[in-house]
């Protein structure tokens, strides 16, 4: 076994150095920081040139910035914050606006997943009528709410995470190209995988989840023509459980592990927790999403398995939706939060994804120079 496992890092260091095709950077997979990724057996593209991607962060560059006189009400999608996710990255905002910015109000509430559009439009009206401004709603659900109430109080600032289909002047959209993104957890999949055959846990199967989805498939068949993926949802479109779940994540996981899929990407929001559980049982690796999940206290238990995140900036939308508002120009946001503007990208705790680096940054300067456009519907 010695014998073999030498030689095969011995024609490893051929291929590399005679410049083939297959990329050689890794290779086999395991749970340490060691460099890892299967690519000579599963990656068969050439590796892209590595180039720093240059990104800019928006509306926080600048002097000190007094938002002491903002009284923010934020209300959370399912989950809630410690959700280790979603939910996670907006309080983190608004948490950085309280140290940074000087803010001393913040009002949270949360939805539940079975709750009527009422309660939403409720929880909105309140937190308008009680005198908070801005007011901002955590994902897309919150659509139809936030244009009701927004039209209700024309004085009053909202914001809205995932959703740009409100045109009314006080209503400012948060959006972001996941897809880019999960371009790049697709990568690390690929590259990562011992059995060039990963999975995809989606929470809820709307247009929004399948931006994840897309992204993170093109990216995996771009570096691999030989990858197999498995690709699920928790839940149909309407029934947002599948974000608040983790048995039927972990479920779902398993199912996905048990056909041979040795790393898993979930889009679920608390239900990846069930998703972390099922790798760490099935002797698996998984990438987290929106928030850098390895170091999210909820899912603590799980960190030896998460090689990367998907990280989601909605902690950088929040807290520049906040600067732009505290400074009274909110022309100075991006339409959207890409990877040029750092709206989007990876996590490098643990240091599992370090060998795979400059691959991961010169498929990201790529995207960002237009060389790689990033479908956001899912070509299957």
């Amino acid at each position: 076994m010695r014998g073999t496992a030498l030689a095969a890092v011995a024609m490893a260091g051929v291929l590399t150095l005679a410049g083939c095709a297959k990329d050689s950077s890794g290779g086999s997979s395991n749970n340490s920081a060691a460099p890892s990724s299967g690519g000579s057996d599963c990656v068969t593209a050439q590796k892209p040139p590595a180039a720093p991607a240059a990104s800019s962060s928006t509306a926080a560059a600048g002097g000190k910035v007094d938002g002491s006189k903002l009284k923010i009400g934020l209300a959370f999608d399912v989950g809630g914050r410690g959700d280790a996710s979603f939910n996670d990255a907006a309080a983190a905002g608004t948490d950085k606006a309280k140290s940074d910015l000087g803010v001393t109000t913040v009002n949270e509430s949360t939805a539940s997943a079975s709750e009527a559009e009422s309660a939403k439009q409720q929880r909105l009206d309140q937190m308008a009528s009680s005198g908070l401004n801005p007011i901002i709603a955590v994902g897309f659900a919150y659509a139809p709410s936030v244009k009701a109430v927004a039209a209700k109080y024309p004085n009053t600032k909202f914001a809205i995470v995932d959703d740009d289909s409100i045109t009314l002047p006080n209503v400012t959209p948060l959006v972001f190209a996941e897809e880019q993104g999960s371009f790049l957890a697709g990568v690390a999949a690929a590259y990562k995988s011992k059995s060039c055959h990963i999975g995809f846990v989606g929470g809820v199967n709307t247009p929004l989840i399948q931006k994840f989805e897309a992204g993170f498939l093109q990216g995996a068949k771009t570096v691999s023509s030989k990858i197999k993926i498995e690709d699920e949802y928790l839940t149909p479109a309407g029934d947002f459980s599948g974000f608040q779940d983790p048995p039927k994540g972990n479920a779902k996981a398993a199912a996905e592990i048990a056909k041979g899929a040795d790393v898993i990407y979930h889009a679920a929001g608390a239900s990846g927790k069930g998703v972390f559980d099922a790798a760490k049982a099935g002797n698996a690796l998984a990438i987290g999403v929106d928030s850098d999940q390895y170091n999210q206290k909820t899912v603590e238990a799980d960190k030896d398995v998460i090689i990367t995140s998907m990280l989601k900036r909605v902690d950088v939308a929040v807290f520049d939706y906040i600067t732009a508002l505290a400074k009274g120009d909110l022309t100075t946001l991006p339409k959207r939060f890409d990877l040029k503007v750092d709206g989007v990208g990876y996590a490098t705790s643990g240091g599992k994804v370090d060998d795979i680096k400059d691959v991961l940054d010169g498929y990201k300067a790529q995207i960002i120079s237009g060389a790689i456009t990033v479908s956001d519907k899912p070509q299957k």
